[in-house]
């Protein structure tokens, strides 16, 4: 069954834009964040970053937005990075597209965006961190959903990454692009999302022939979109069982995700 992309925006919309909690979240971060405009060719970027609070120079990481966009849970993300001791730099794709606040708009808006224009900008995002004083020149990049396979995507075409974290993203459908990943690729999937875990096993088989690094792991019980859905709010107590077992799932998937990144970031 083909699922558009007004179906799959108006099925997880509502938890993506209540969002309340993820702004009350950044406002209160004792981290220093800022917003800052990267030059792209002709292009302005204008991107997000947080600072962690180390006396150590960090590795950077790139991350990258989900189908809504610069939201709330993506600065709240962005910054939970930096508490882990990263820097961490989220570009906001969308920059120069204004006047866009129907979620379906912004959804079409980025689901159009050129490849090569989304490249370009994330590695300018990517050099302009590698530099700054207080990265220590290792870059990884992270995306959720669909910034999950531009994290997939954007490791062919980045040789020098550290690792590329696709959280529920799908790979990339050509044996030509695979063969140019040279950084270890870690999948986090949710064991109830079948529209992209139907695609993994395939993606594994690509990524073993082509000799490249693919290291998976399937959270049961969780949904698409659980590291959102973990950072929420726990439900009320008078939530239906189902809720209660949704979110139990997601904010353990969001749980051991945390730990198991910061191993793999913890390793470059």
């Amino acid at each position: 069954m083909r699922v558009t992309l007004s179906a799959l925006l108006l099925a997880i919309a509502q938890p993506a834009c209540g969002q309340d909690w993820a702004r009350q979240a950044v406002e209160h971060s004792p981290r220093h964040r800022e917003w800052v405009m990267v030059k792209s060719g002709a292009r302005n970027v204008n991107a997000y970053v947080a600072f962690p609070e180390s006396r150590s120079k960090a590795t950077a990481i790139v991350v990258i937005h989900e189908i809504f966009g610069m939201s709330d849970w993506v600065q709240m993300v962005t910054d939970e990075f930096a508490a882990a001791g990263y820097i961490a730099i989220a570009p906001d794709l969308l920059s120069g597209v204004g006047g866009l606040t129907d979620q379906n708009a912004i959804g079409k808006a980025i689901r159009d965006l050129p490849p090569a224009q989304i490249t370009a900008d994330l590695n300018t995002v990517a050099d302009y961190v590698s530099k700054l004083p207080g990265a220590n020149g290792k870059v990884a990049v992270t995306g959720f959903c669909w910034g999950g396979g531009e994290a997939f995507r954007f490791a062919t075409n980045r040789p020098s990454l550290g690792a590329a974290l696709v959280f529920y993203g799908s790979g990339p459908d050509s044996a030509e692009a695979i063969a140019a990943i040279r950084a270890p690729v870690y999948g986090f999937y949710a064991g109830d999302d079948m529209r992209i875990g139907a695609t993994v096993p395939k993606t594994q088989e690509m990524m073993k022939a082509a000799g490249k690094s693919y290291d998976v792991v399937t959270y049961p019980g969780a949904g698409h979109g659980f590291m959102r859905a973990g950072d929420a709010p726990a439900p009320a107590a008078d939530a239906d069982a189902q809720t209660r077992d949704r979110y139990t799932a997601n904010k353990k998937a969001r749980d051991e995700s945390w730990t198991r990144l910061n191993k793999i970031l913890g390793k470059l």
